[in-house]
């Protein structure tokens, strides 16, 4: 397979961008799949025939699942370099929206450092292995050759935008595009996370009390789960207040005492990211909250 350009155009790195639509014709000449952002630099949500995806589709799973919807609905899997559904209608009206382009890296076969910051970006020019370079409005995008898992706040202004994740098109950079290496996969590793994972959510932590968690019934912790879904899926405005709240309130009830599992995270995650929500802000929205509350 021939390793996609990112479409070199002269030289330099942001200089003035051309129109959404073309370019993103030509980044998906290049094997490159691409999506619109709207304003928040944030993908288009779920249109009505999706919403609460109803439809299988899910952001945040390797393919959006058994969902033909024709439009730009389920964010970074809706990425595509076909050019038909490109200008099809259904995405030629978010094109005229667009406020920026996007583009999946895993499905490109690259990985992107996300360097939002000069501390960081000093940090990558000691530590990491040269490659193509992308000014961005704060830092830098460090471009590589190969894909991992996505991961935020890796380090201090660091983000890793690879499978499952868009990056934002800001320009076909400067220098030599390089492999994937080591000392980035490394900073994906997961440390110990502060939710439990399942087979240790069964007992009350030391000094909470004895015997088996009250929440750890199904239907409990169903029916939570299953409300805070709910309300960030029936929000119509206020998103980020609305998930930052439903946050709050999950981990005010269910973040002390060990009931919350991986999966759980992932569906409210799921549901915010339906509802237009980037990762980042996702993660961001969850730290703030488990912060608030001194967990």
């Amino acid at each position: 397979m021939t390793q996609p350009t990112l479409i070199r155009r002269g030289h330099g790195g942001m200089s003035a961008l051309p129109e959404p639509l073309p370019t993103a014709l030509a980044l998906a000449a290049t094997g490159v799949p691409v999506l619109p952002l709207r304003r928040g630099k944030v993908p288009f949500g779920n249109c009505p025939t999706c919403a609460g995806n109803t439809c299988g589709g899910r952001p945040n799973m390797k393919t959006p699942g058994p969902c033909s919807c024709p439009g730009v609905c389920h964010a970074w899997a809706a990425a595509t370099t076909d050019p038909a559904v490109i200008v099809s209608p259904p995405w030629a009206a978010a094109w005229r929206r667009a406020v920026c382009i996007a583009y999946h890296p895993g499905a490109a076969g690259l990985t992107v450092v996300d360097l939002d910051n000069a501390d960081a970006i000093a940090w990558a020019r000691t530590a990491l292995p040269a490659t193509r370079t992308v000014p961005t409005t704060r830092g830098e995008h460090w471009i590589y050759r190969g894909t991992m898992p996505s991961r935020n706040a890796v380090r201090p202004g660091v983000d890793i935008k690879s499978s499952m994740s868009y990056a934002r098109y800001l320009g076909p950079g400067t220098g030599t595009m390089t492999d994937l290496p080591d000392a980035v996969r490394a900073l994906a590793v997961k440390k110990p996370s502060s939710v439990r994972s399942a087979q240790h959510v069964g007992t009350v932590p030391a000094g909470a009390g004895a015997g088996e968690c009250p929440h750890r019934t199904p239907s409990y912790l169903e029916r939570g789960i299953a409300m805070a879904e709910r309300r960030i899926t029936e929000a119509h405005s206020a998103i980020h207040a609305t998930v930052y709240r439903t946050f709050l309130a999950v981990l005010s009830r269910h973040g002390r005492c060990g009931c919350l599992t991986d999966t759980h995270v992932a569906r409210l995650f799921t549901a915010a990211q339906a509802k237009g929500e980037s990762l980042r802000h996702c993660t961001d929205a969850w730290n703030n909250a488990s912060t608030t509350l001194g967990l």
